[in-house]
């Protein structure tokens, strides 16, 4: 059997990848496990758990909420929320574990499961690994003390997370948002309710769209993937700024007041000299991944801030954060994690304290987002491949090596299997334009051939 956890958690195409029984299998080796780890420090465990809107979630939400208080969890349900709103109440309200069920910005007919280990944070590999371990011996037979009588979880439902959620976020707001129009996509998933609110309770003029999910439009070509509608809402209403989310809400892309994209590298780009304005940004450094744009790290030293990078996926740089002390790091993708105010990255929060950085300034966010040019950078997925034979081909680290000699220090090329996706990502950045799109169009075609 092939790992189950990849970059965020298990995720696969629900009822088919991803089973009532395996929901309910890991869910119980999850309270096992943690309970090993000394989570539970010898009183009953409790456990928080929601999920985005998606179908799926229904049946798979009542698989692990079986399976916790099988094991002796007591469950708080929050019901549909954002992932970084389930991380959150796991931390305030001890909670011993949180459970988060969504596939992030994949299509409706996947879903995820991610676990929160207490105080909000994801699990380290090892526990991810023995989390596997402790499912593969129960599903083989191995037996396992089960509890009896009062000794079950119970359950029970716990709706005061929606206002305890936005309350925190309206508290850790720098400034309030008045005299600013919003558009807010919420892509028919989590924050499609909570986004919303905290930004009118901020004082912003809020125009929804992409808020009426209905479990089966989630990313359904709005959202941080699909930006086309926000562009042409923010153009069509006069607004100020445009903000995107994916279906969990743990990304935030923005759009300009002429529809222009703000990706998540000049999001982090404004809000680190907002930070290192305010005396919060520890160390003068930033953390991001290889794929930031190299435009990115221009900016930074040409601000005579420090960037750390990692290997993708906002868990490698939230585990640097953490390591280091450091205090604002993310993604290109739109995964921005404040370590002072979250434990992961929180779309809305990111929103916010965009919006609040044009409310104190009174600058445009084109004039914001400034700060760095992008350098053209094309990103190619290329599907249906062995992704596992990436680092061992011969004819594509070949290929790799004649494109970077082509490019010279003028360009990079980064090719990686996506970790949430069967599929092998190709990036390539030049000066040119139309050099970045030829390179990445040759080394896509020899991943088709070398790993198809």
């Amino acid at each position: 059997m092939g790992r189950l956890f990849g970059t965020d958690g298990v995720r696969g195409v629900a009822n088919a990848d991803l089973t009532a029984e395996l929901a309910l299998g890991l869910s119980v080796a999850a309270a096992h496990v943690l309970g090993e780890a000394g989570t539970f420090e010898g009183h009953r465990p409790v456990a928080v758990v929601g999920r985005d809107p998606r179908a799926s979630g229904e049946f798979l939400e009542a698989a692990v909420v079986a399976g916790l208080a099988s094991a002796g969890v007591d469950v708080l349900r929050v019901g549909v929320l954002p992932t970084p709103a389930v991380a959150h109440l796991t931390g305030v309200l001890g909670a011993d574990l949180g459970v988060m069920l969504s596939a992030s910005h994949n299509a409706m007919p996947d879903n995820g499961i991610k676990f929160f280990a207490r105080g909000g944070h994801k699990l380290a590999d090892d526990l991810e690994d023995r989390i596997e371990a402790v499912y593969e011996e129960h599903r083989t037979g191995a037996p396992w003390e089960r509890p009896t009588g009062s000794g079950v979880g119970r359950v029970r439902d716990y709706h005061e997370g929606f206002d305890t959620y936005v309350a925190h976020l309206i508290a850790v707001l720098p400034n309030r948002l008045d005299g600013l129009k919003v558009v807010l996509d919420e892509a028919h998933g989590a924050a499609a309710r909570v986004s919303p609110e905290a930004f009118a309770r901020a004082g912003a003029e809020v125009v929804t769209i992409g808020a009426e999910p209905d479990g089966l439009n989630i990313n359904d070509g709005c959202g941080s993937t699909h930006l086309g509608l926000l562009k042409a809402a923010v153009v069509e209403h006069g607004a100020d700024l445009g903000i995107a989310h994916d279906g969990d809400a743990d990304r935030c892309l923005a759009v300009d007041a002429a529809g222009n994209e703000v990706d998540g590298d000049q999001i982090l780009a404004v809000l680190a000299l907002a930070m290192r304005e305010a005396g919060t940004l520890r160390g003068n450094t930033v953390v991001a991944t290889v794929m930031s744009n190299l435009g990115f790290k221009l900016a930074m030293e040409r601000e005579g801030l420090n960037l750390v990078q990692t290997a993708v996926g906002d868990r490698y740089v939230l585990e640097s954060m953490k390591e280091h002390g450091y205090a604002l790091g993310g993604e290109q993708s739109g995964h921005v994690i404040v370590l002072d105010h979250a434990t992961t990255g929180d779309g809305t929060l990111t929103g916010l304290m965009l919006a609040a950085r044009l409310a104190a300034t009174g600058k445009s966010l084109a004039d914001l987002a400034g700060v760095m040019e992008r350098l053209p950078q094309i990103l190619i997925n290329v599907p249906d491949v062995d992704r596992s034979r990436v680092k061992t081909s011969g004819d594509l680290a070949a290929a790799v090596t004649a494109a970077e000699q082509e490019l010279g220090s003028t360009g990079r090329v980064l090719l990686r299997p996506s970790g949430t996706e069967p599929l092998v990502r190709v990036m390539v950045e030049a000066a040119d334009i139309e050099q970045a799109r030829a390179v990445a169009q040759r080394l896509a075609d020899v991943v088709k051939s070398a790993l198809g």
